[in-house]
């Protein structure tokens, strides 16, 4: 997934490059089948609406 960018001159260099690819695809990502919203912000709303419906109980 980075190799595009490299080459890469130190393992560290290599972390954060992969630590900003997961960043980007777990929150900047927009994800057609569930209405075009990151995956962390449909995580987020999931276990909002579980913990009202829990509440409700």
């Amino acid at each position: 997934m980075i190799r595009r960018r490299g080459p890469w001159r130190t393992l560290e260099a290599v972390e954060f490059a992969t630590l900003e690819w997961v960043d980007w695809f777990n929150h900047r990502r927009l994800l057609e089948p569930i209405g075009n919203i990151p995956p962390a912000e449909a995580e987020a709303r999931y276990y909002a609406q579980t913990e009202d419906v829990a509440l409700a109980a």
